[in-house]
């Protein structure tokens, strides 16, 4: 079973080297993570609005996001209908409703820098 499940967010400060990355460094140590089949998507979208606000940067965005071929994440499906009920019942995105969703089912906590879904996380278990 997964130790924790891992979002857009939390993941992107790591690849993208944001601020908060040495957080979530220390909170994916020695941890397997989980996370819905999305999220390399939602990370491809991540850097390419980074490639376009900062085009200089681009050899460094797309090599750190080349970094999340290396990292073992267990991909996972999840219930849609559930989602989106999540989603309603929260103010969130279906997306961010995907990473609560399968945090929920899996028992396990999830790491984000989205406060929104931190707080419905908090709400949800």
């Amino acid at each position: 079973m997964p130790d924790k499940v891992i979002d857009a967010s939390a993941l992107a400060a790591i690849l993208f080297a944001e601020p908060d990355a040495d957080v979530i460094l220390e909170m994916v140590k020695n941890t397997t993570l989980s996370a819905p089949s999305l999220l390399p998507y939602e990370l491809s979208n991540v850097c390419l609005q980074k490639i376009r606000r900062h085009p200089s940067k681009r050899a460094m965005l797309i090599q750190g996001l080349d970094f999340l071929t290396q990292i073992r994440i267990t991909y996972c499906e999840v219930n849609s209908i559930e989602s989106v009920e999540l989603a309603e019942q929260n103010a969130l995105t279906a997306y961010d409703a995907a990473y609560l969703w399968l945090a929920n089912t899996l028992d396990c906590p999830l790491i984000t820098l989205d406060r929104k879904l931190a707080k419905a996380a908090r709400k949800v278990y």
